[in-house]
């Protein structure tokens, strides 16, 4: 394939992706007053008697529920994206690596739905009950609709792509472009752009920061099994050959 076949081809799968989640945006609008209360559960039982969400801008609410809709539709077509960006690198892979694009594309959504959910169960209720304690008397803590939905969606975003760093070191690894040794040599590496990928995709908070680093730091040790167990450069593989 040429340069412009695969432009084609590209804007063919962002197209596709496009639709997919404007159907799921369309699907999930209709339950969307039920997903902003589901989104709002870590927060409400720490928030102070009488405090609420509020708004400033007339059309806001109406937005927030449009936002949150797209969302969760692209949440619930996830497995369809990630199928649309497997199957444009596919062209590029093996015959016999090109059977693992189905597989790879469900493990991703499903690495990345995972992920949404840790920072949901486990980060959220941490993170706002930390935030909610430099409340006081005097300073009474009623967060603005627009902000808490883009804090939000923002936080099971980053979870969601971090979650997917196990299946990037496999896909590498099976190109033969890292294997489990090097990975354990960068190790220590690591550990710093884990924090400094968690400085850019968290907001500007230590706790946020520290939830992300660490299962970073736990899915690239994951990463390195999997290089071992699939990477197509291995040392015991090379030993069993001869």
């Amino acid at each position: 394939m040429g340069l412009l076949d695969h432009l084609e081809e590209l804007r063919k799968r962002l197209t596709y992706c496009v639709i997919a989640v404007i159907v799921g945006l369309f699907a999930c609008y209709g339950f969307a007053e039920q997903l902003f209360d589901f989104l709002m559960m870590p927060l409400k039982p720490i928030l102070p008697e009488g405090s609420s969400l509020i708004f400033t801008g007339l059309p806001e609410g109406f937005f927030t529920y449009i936002k949150l809709s797209a969302f969760a539709g692209l949440f619930v077509v996830s497995p369809f994206i990630f199928y649309q960006l497997w199957a444009f690198i596919a062209p590029g892979l093996y015959k016999e690596e090109r059977r693992w694009v189905f597989p790879i594309a469900l493990c991703s959504s499903l690495f990345f739905v995972s992920g949404a959910c840790f920072g949901y169960f486990v980060v959220f209720p941490i993170a706002f009950k930390f935030f909610m304690g430099f409340g006081t008397d005097i300073i009474k803590p009623m967060p603005s609709l627009k902000e808490y939905l883009s804090f939000s969606l923002k936080l099971l975003t980053a979870f969601g792509v971090a979650f997917e760093l196990p299946l990037f070191i496999f896909f590498l690894a099976r190109l033969g472009m890292v294997s489990s040794r090097w990975l354990k040599d960068k190790r220590k590496y690591f550990v710093l752009v884990a924090f400094v990928i968690s400085a850019v995709l968290t907001p500007p908070d230590v706790v946020s920061q520290c939830f992300m680093a660490g299962p970073l730091i736990i899915l690239y040790e994951l990463g390195i099994i999997v290089a071992w167990l699939f990477g197509k450069a291995e040392p015991r593989k090379m030993k069993n050959a001869e």
